[in-house]
């Protein structure tokens, strides 16, 4: 089974309970789910937040919208990936994260496609990136997560849940989608409160016209509009991560 794990929390040190921000009337991560359910490939989604007092409200809200919570530690979020998989029986993993309400479902089938037809361990669209940031999509098998589990101790393998799978390409069968334009520069996940801005600026202008705007609606908007592409730009793409080996010792990620 192909189980969809969209990790979200409401603790943010950056943008404090920002997957509950509204846009345009909903949550954001309710606005990320509905995108996610489009997706023909996954077989089951499973929103996995922390045990938290403070991310109660999270679980609250799966009920509502009857999509599977499972709630797990606060901080060894591969722990909590791997009990939520092992829990609902998956034999591939499709990661998600919560800070990315633009994902889009074709996007996610092609890197599932890939994955299957490559026959690949591990396939993403991030190890050699050319989507824009907040299109992010990883599938691997249940295999290579119980193996990162059992072995890995350092914490930003333990908080980054699929480190310990695509720094080891000796051991494991990589795969990477790539776009046939290269949009890595252009910023659409929700770490700031200018990413936030932008991200309720593309609902307005696109949500009432098509509800299920996709990757190619959102390209020919900011191409209309060229302005957008550098209005958050000033962030860096994967600090919450350069933060995290910085703090066990390990400078350099293979890419």
């Amino acid at each position: 089974m192909i189980l969809a794990i969209l990790q979200a929390r409401v603790s943010s040190s950056r943008l404090p309970g920002k997957v509950l921000k509204p846009l345009l009337g909903k949550p954001m991560l309710a606005r990320q789910i509905e995108r996610v359910k489009r997706s023909r490939s996954i077989e089951r989604l499973v929103v996995a937040t922390s045990n938290d007092v403070s991310d109660d409200p999270i679980e609250e809200l799966c009920g509502t919208l009857e999509v599977d919570c499972f709630r797990g530690s606060i901080d060894d979020v591969l722990d909590r990936f791997y009990q939520t998989a092992k829990e609902h029986g998956a034999t591939d993993v499709v990661r998600l994260t919560g800070d990315c309400p633009l994902i889009d479902p074709e996007v996610i089938d092609d890197v599932i496609q890939l994955y299957r037809t490559g026959e690949y361990d591990y396939a993403s669209n991030t190890l050699e990136p050319t989507f824009p940031d907040g299109l992010d999509i990883e599938v691997f098998r249940f295999e290579c997560l119980e193996q990162a589990w059992r072995e890995t101790k350092l914490s930003s393998e333990r908080e980054h849940v699929t480190l310990a799978i695509h720094r080891h390409p000796e051991r494991y069968n990589l795969g990477t989608l790539k776009n046939e334009r290269d949009l890595s520069a252009l910023r659409w996940t929700v770490d700031e409160p200018d990413d936030y801005e932008l991200i309720t600026k593309f609902y307005e202008a696109l949500y009432p016209v098509d509800p299920e705007f996709g990757f190619k609606d959102l390209v020919r908007h900011v191409d209309a509009n060229p302005e957008l592409m550098t209005y958050n730009t000033g962030h860096r793409r994967n600090e919450g991560l350069e933060k995290s080996l910085a703090q066990d010792g390990n400078f350099s990620e293979k890419k």
